[in-house]
C-alpha cells in the first residue's frame, strides 16, 4: 500500500512512522524547503498528560498517557522520565490548590521536598506539586531523530516542491497543521511564543511550571545549560516576532523561579501558530481517499502518537460494519 503524508511537523512524522512500521510504502511531502520548521519546532516537549488535564478535556489525559512509551520506542534515549514540578509564589498558594483540584497523579511537596527534587530551588518555594509519571523531551532532537529513522526505514521525503500527483497513492494523510485553516471547518490558529535562555548557574532536571492567576508559564531544561521558556496561548494567527509583553512575562517567570536567570543569555525567541478546533481536541476526518489529521492545539507531541495510531488503523481497516459507520460519520475526535 502506497501512502502520501502531507506535512513534516510532529503529526506528519508520527503518522509516517506508524504507517511505515505497519508495512506501508510511505512518502512525505512538504512545501517548505526544510522539514519540521513550523509550530513543532517551537514546542516545549512536555509529555505531561496529568498536568495538562488542569485545562484540557479528559481525552488529553487518556490519549496522552502512552506518549512517553511511544517516543521512547521511536526515539530511544531522548525521553526524560523525571516528572513535572509545579510551583507558585507564596501569594499564589491558592493557584496550587486550584490546580490540584483539577488534576490527579501528583503528590504535595514542602520546601524540603522541592529541594530534594531540585536542589537549585532550595528555599525558593514553600509548596509544590510533583507529577512523577510525566516526562519531557527536546522536540528538535526528537524530530531530527524521527526524520533520520524514517529515512533509514525507506521513507522518501519531497521538500520544497509543489504538490505530488495524489492519484498515484492509495491513501493521502493530510497533516498540514495551521495550513489547513480555511480548508477545514472551524479550524483556527492559536499563537504561541517562546524563548531560549542559556546559563550555567541554574540546573533543573525536569520541567517546572510556575502558576500565576493570569499567565501560567513553564521552563523546560535542555542540554548544555539551555532552557526553553514558554508558552503563551493567544487567539491570533499573527506570525510576527514575540511581543514585548510576552518577553517580559517570560523573563519575570524565569527570574521568579531563580534569580540567576537575570544574568542568562537570550539565545532565541520564536513564535508558532498551533492548529485548534473549538474544543481544543484533535480530529481525524475522511474526504474521499484523504485522511485529515489536525487540531492538536498545544498537545502536539503528547497526542500525535494516538492520532498516528488512529490514522494507521483507518488505512489498514477492513471496513467492518463498525468501521463503515465510522467512515460515514466522517471523523474521529480526541475522546
Amino acid at each position: 500500500m502506497r501512502i502520501l503524508i502531507k506535512g513534516t511537523g510532529v503529526a506528519g512524522l508520527t503518522a509516517a512512522f506508524e504507517l511505515a512500521l505497519a508495512g506501508a510504502s510511505v512518502e512525505v511531502s512538504d512545501t517548505a524547503a526544510e522539514p519540521f520548521r513550523g509550530a513543532s519546532w517551537y514546542a516545549g516537549g512536555m509529555l505531561a498528560p496529568w498536568c495538562e488535564r488542569e485545562s484540557a478535556e479528559e481525552a488529553v489525559l487518556t490519549l496522552g498517557q502512552s506518549a512517553l512509551d511511544w517516543w521512547e520506542r521511536a526515539t530511544p534515549g531522548l525521553v526524560f522520565r523525571n516528572g513535572t514540578l509545579v510551583v507558585a509564589p507564596a501569594r499564589d498558594r491558592a493557584e496550587l490548590s486550584r490546580f490540584a483540584s483539577r488534576t490527579s497523579g501528583y503528590r504535595w511537596l514542602d520546601e524540603d521536598g522541592i529541594a530534594a527534587l531540585e536542589p537549585d530551588l532550595s528555599g525558593r518555594f514553600r509548596f509544590g506539586l510533583y507529577f512523577p509519571q510525566e516526562g519531557h523531551l527536546d522536540p528538535r532532537l526528537a524530530l531530527k531523530a524521527l526524520h533520520a529513522r524514517l529515512q533509514d526505514m525507506g521513507v522518501a521525503f519531497h521538500l520544497g516542491m509543489g504538490q505530488l500527483e495524489e492519484n498515484t497513492f492509495d491513501r493521502v494523510v493530510d497533516c498540514v497543521g495551521h495550513a489547513g485553516v480555511g480548508r477545514l471547518p472551524r479550524l483556527r490558529g492559536v499563537r504561541g511564543e517562546m524563548l531560549y535562555l542559556a546559563t550555567q548557574d541554574v540546573s533543573l532536571a525536569r520541567p517546572v511550571r510556575l502558576l500565576h492567576p493570569r499567565i501560567p508559564l513553564y521552563i523546560v531544561p535542555r542540554e548544555g545549560g539551555r532552557f526553553m521558556v514558554g508558552a503563551t496561548m493567544i487567539e491570533s494567527e499573527h506570525t510576527g516576532p514575540i511581543s514585548a509583553r510576552s518577553m517580559m512575562e517570560f523573563l519575570n517567570a524565569a527570574y521568579t523561579i531563580h534569580p540567576a536567570f537575570a544574568e542568562a543569555e537570550i539565545l532565541e525567541t520564536g513564535t508558532g501558530i498551533r492548529p485548534a478546533f473549538p474544543d481544543n481536541l484533535p480530529k481525524i476526518s475522511e474526504s474521499g481517499r484523504t485522511i485529515l489529521v489536525n487540531g492538536a492545539h498545544r498537545h502536539g507531541f503528547l497526542l500525535s502518537p494516538a492520532m498516528a495510531r488512529e490514522a494507521a488503523r483507518i488505512v489498514f481497516s477492513d471496513l467492518s460494519a463498525k468501521d463503515k459507520q465510522h467512515e460515514t460519520s466522517g471523523e474521529w475526535r480526541g475522546t
